[in-house]
């Protein structure tokens, strides 16, 4: 439990962009969206390709950490994944944006749209509106979407988006591709 604060105490703020979609409003971390990305994680074919072990969230520590590693990016570089928010219901859809933690591969834009909202293209949504946002906050070429090979959902996102598979890589010792949006060839939409 948060205890109150003291009259005239401040604690810090994380504030960044909000980039709205026709459908979608991309934002910054909130205490509120842990549980929705703790449930996202608790589903095992959604954990297997986005959590670190590869595994399901099981307990609420774990999904706390998860969010506090997506969010703490915002803090230590200023800029990170976006929390995506369904406009017209207001819920957690999931989280894409930019991810580049140190040992990563490349400046990464990601994805990981919960089960229950896949299908509608969100995270091709999301991503363009996040990729466009990178490319006007950024000096970088290249944008890169790693991507376990058996993750075909994935492999079409990027696919849609224009990106081609560029060299093999690998990711928390499993087997991946790397992915590229390159500045040059990428349409604004």
């Amino acid at each position: 439990m948060i205890p109150p604060l003291k009259p005239g105490a401040r604690l810090l703020q994380v504030s960044g962009p909000q980039i709205e979609t026709e459908r979608l409003i991309l934002r910054p971390w909130r205490a509120s969206d842990i549980a929705p990305n703790s449930v996202m994680l608790s589903d095992p074919g959604t954990a297997r390709f986005i959590a670190a072990d590869g595994k399901p969230v099981t307990t609420e520590i774990a999904g706390w950490r998860n969010a506090a590693v997506i969010s703490g990016h915002w803090a230590l570089y200023g800029f990170g994944m976006f929390v995506v928010e369904e406009k017209s219901s207001g819920h957690y859809v999931g989280r894409v944006g930019p991810w580049c933690p140190p040992g990563w591969p490349g400046f990464e834009v990601g994805w990981g749209i919960a089960k229950e909202f896949r299908g509608k293209g969100y995270a091709v949504e999301a991503a363009r509106a996040s990729i466009d946002w990178a490319f006007d906050s950024f000096e970088v070429d290249d944008i890169l979407h790693c991507i376990e090979s058996t993750n075909a959902p994935s492999q079409a996102v990027a696919r849609s988006l224009g990106a081609r598979k560029d060299r093999e890589i690998e990711l928390f010792g499993k087997p991946a591709d790397a992915w590229i949006t390159s500045r040059t060839t990428w349409r604004r939409n």
